[in-house]
């Protein structure tokens, strides 16, 4: 009995020890949080029509709670520059794309199904360069594969990056 009266003791000494060391939610203000925001790169029409590079800039754009960040920023960028950055010689190279569809990443590959149509014309700068630029910013994926509005991919089975023929210069 004595030993069980110790225990009883011991718990209730350490269970209040650790209730003074637990914030007290009701008197503590909390303390507001830096939004989050995404890093979206568009061409500067202007560096890219003299070759001077990167032809690439970053803008920040919020990121919506609860969004993945791969996924928003790809959105973002087919959303295409504000005003205000269409004014600063900001443009989207979107190749005839539209959007994204199916996105997954898997084994560090992602893979980025594409919407809309395939309208690159041989261009040696195209949507894939934009799309390397946003998504290598992210740890996890070290390869990236592009598919066109067919589902068709250059090297679909391999680890290493790739584009559908329609994007080749």
């Amino acid at each position: 009995m004595k030993r069980l009266i110790t225990l009883v003791i011991l718990v209730i000494v350490v269970l209040s020890l650790q209730s003074c060391s637990m914030p007290n939610k009701l008197t503590e203000t909390p303390v507001p949080t830096e939004a989050q925001t995404i890093t979206v790169y568009f061409t500067d029409e202007a560096k890219f029509n003299v070759g001077t590079e990167p032809y690439e800039v970053a803008v920040n754009r919020p990121l919506p709670a609860g969004v993945d960040p791969v996924r928003a920023v790809l959105e973002a960028f087919f959303a295409g520059p504000t005003a205000e950055e269409s004014a600063q010689g900001l443009v989207l190279v979107s190749s005839g794309f539209t959007g994204v569809g199916e996105l997954t990443i898997e084994d560090g590959i992602a893979r980025i199904h594409m919407e809309g149509k395939c309208a690159n014309n041989g261009a040696a700068y195209s949507v894939a360069n934009l799309i390397h630029k946003n998504l290598e910013q992210f740890q996890q994926i070290s390869a990236i594969k592009i598919y066109d509005e067919n589902g068709d991919n250059l090297d679909p089975d391999s680890d290493m990056s790739s584009m559908p023929y329609c994007l080749e210069p």
